[in-house]
C-alpha cells in the first residue's frame, strides 16, 4: 500500500516509516507539517494518508483541518488521524464529514504493532476504525436518543449486533436471516435514525454509538465498529 505520513515528531515519523515499510507498505512521503501536503497527495497518489491532529505552526488543529480539506479535494482517500489526547470535537467533525474510510486512534495504539497494522489494513479496505477512548468521549456528549423508539424489536436486535461490531453476514447467521433481509433492516434503521447514505461506513458507527448510549451498553471489544459484510 502507498502511504503518506504527516507527523511533526521526528521519532514517531521515522518509527511509522520503519514499521510500515517492514510490513511491506511503501511510504511515498513523510512530511513534518501540512505545508505542501496537497501537492504531495497529487504527486504521490497515496492509498492512505496518516496525519497528526496537532501540527506546526500553532500545534492546535492544523492536522484536523488538513484532513477535512482532503475530504473535499480527495473524498475517497482513506484517512488515519493520530492524536496524543482524545479530541472529541475533531472526531465528531471527521465522522460527520462525507468521504472515504476513516480511522481515529490515539498515538499510544501504535505501540501495539500488530493491532495498529491491522487497523491500517482495515481502513484501507473501507472500514471506519475508532479508538475506544474516542468512542467513550463521544458517548458522554450524546443525550438519550428518543429516535430509538421508532425501531421495531427486530431492528433493535440488528442494531445491537452492529454495536458489537458484527458484519452483515455474521448478523444474518445469528438471526437465521438472509443477508438481503439484514440489509433491509439496516436501511430501515438508518432511515429512522436520520442518517444519510454514505459510502464510508460512518452511519454504521453513528448508529452503534446511538445504541450504546441509549442502552448503557458496552463498546465493542476492540473499540472498533466494522463496516461491510
Amino acid at each position: 500500500m502507498r502511504i503518506l505520513i504527516c507527523e511533526d515528531s521526528v521519532l514517531l515519523r521515522e518509527g511509522l516509516i520503519r514499521l510500515l515499510e517492514d510490513a511491506g507498505h511503501t511510504v511515498v512521503a513523510a512530511l513534518p507539517d501540512t505545508s505542501g501536503l496537497a501537492e504531495a497527495v497529487v504527486d504521490t497518489d497515496p492509498e492512505l494518508c496518516i496525519l497528526d491532529v496537532r501540527l506546526p505552526p500553532t500545534f492546535t488543529d492544523e492536522g484536523i483541518r488538513a484532513a477535512l480539506g482532503l475530504r473535499v479535494t480527495n473524498p475517497a482517500l482513506p484517512l488515519l488521524v493520530l492524536s496524543q489526547y482524545v479530541e472529541e470535537r475533531y472526531a465528531s467533525d471527521l465522522i460527520a464529514a462525507q468521504g472515504g474510510p476513516l480511522g481515529y486512534l490515539l498515538k499510544d495504539r501504535v505501540a501495539d504493532v500488530a493491532e495498529f497494522l491491522a487497523s491500517v489494513q482495515r481502513i484501507s479496505e473501507g472500514a471506519t476504525v475508532l479508538d475506544p477512548e474516542v468512542v467513550a468521549q463521544l458517548l458522554t456528549r450524546r443525550n438519550r436518543d428518543d429516535r430509538m423508539l421508532r425501531l421495531t424489536e427486530r431492528e433493535r436486535t440488528v442494531l445491537a449486533l452492529i454495536a458489537e461490531g458484527k458484519s452483515n453476514q455474521a448478523i444474518a447467521g445469528l438471526l437465521f436471516l438472509s443477508e438481503a433481509s439484514v440489509e433491509k433492516h439496516i436501511t430501515a434503521i438508518f432511515q429512522k435514525l436520520g442518517f444519510e447514505q454514505d459510502e464510508s461506513g460512518n452511519r454504521r458507527v453513528l448508529a452503534a454509538l446511538a445504541h450504546i448510549e441509549n442502552t448503557g451498553g458496552s463498546i465493542p471489544p476492540t473499540g472498533q465498529t466494522g463496516t461491510g459484510r
